[in-house]
């Protein structure tokens, strides 16, 4: 395994390398310096080895990838914990359960984007609004008033759809966005009339960090491939082998993966 630097790997680029159970990097003066000979099968580098002086660049990876965000799908039965009210805090990231949506509605609204988040809520449902209420025990409650209805829902009482909405426009709205973020079928119990909306709310948050889309929606996928900074990349199944439409074993990337 090599952590190089540059668009292709190769001993030049190289600023760690790892053979078996040893590692070494490149000092100051560009000689390898051998860190350990020991390191186990099962660890990896970049947990044992993550040292500001000797190892660097080891620890800028692992920083750079611990901030990276992951969201497979959210819960929204009755139980669920976004329809549950909870002590709020100041909260920039969502959570993966989301259970802080409320707090982190309002941390939006308190440090963020507030004009994207009410845009975003009205851009899927016309003449909406969110409001997130403060009780006296510490905990936040959502509320959600729409055209036509004679009082506001609170979480527990939001569709399925629309809850998983509001936890997507939470996620890709934060005000402390990732390098990366990836959404696994964000699509998942969504009305097709929020397939546009929330391609323009993906569009948003690619202005502020990567983000990868795995989805099944053919409305979706539509969508994202409409707006100009999206790139689409479509599997198919033969065989049981997955590869890639338009691409044969002919076809190499750019790079290869260093030599084990």
């Amino acid at each position: 395994m090599e952590l190089g630097t540059g668009g292709c790997p190769g001993p030049a680029a190289a600023l760690v390398d790892r053979k078996g159970g040893m590692v070494r990097t490149r000092s100051a003066g560009n000689k390898w310096e051998v860190l350990t000979h020991e390191l186990q099968p099962y660890d990896s580098m970049l947990t044992q080895l993550a040292d500001p002086q000797r190892a660097p660049e080891i620890l800028a990876l692992r920083d750079s990838i611990r901030g990276w965000r992951f969201y497979d799908g959210f819960r929204t039965d009755a139980q669920a914990p976004a329809r549950q009210m909870h002590v709020g805090t100041r909260t920039p990231v969502l959570s993966n359960d989301g259970h802080d949506l409320a707090a982190a509605l309002r941390t939006i609204h308190e440090i963020g984007d507030t004009d994207a988040m009410h845009a975003a809520v009205a851009d899927a449902f016309e003449g909406a609004r969110v409001e997130i209420q403060h009780h006296d025990d510490g905990r936040f409650g959502l509320e959600l008033h729409q055209h036509g209805l004679l009082r506001p829902l609170t979480q527990a009482e939001l569709s399925d759809g629309t809850l998983r909405y509001l936890l997507w426009i939470a996620a890709l709205l934060t005000p402390r966005p990732p390098e990366l973020m990836v959404l696994n079928e964000p699509e998942t119990s969504l009305h097709p009339e929020l397939m546009a909306p929330l391609a323009r709310l993906i569009e948003q948050a690619t202005t502020r960090s990567q983000v990868w889309v795995v989805s099944h929606s053919r409305a979706l996928t539509t969508a994202l491939q409409q707006l100009a900074r999206c790139s689409c990349v479509t599997l198919h199944k033969e065989l049981g082998e997955t590869g890639i439409v338009g691409r044969t074993l002919l076809d190499t990337p750019e790079w290869a993966w260093p030599p084990l």
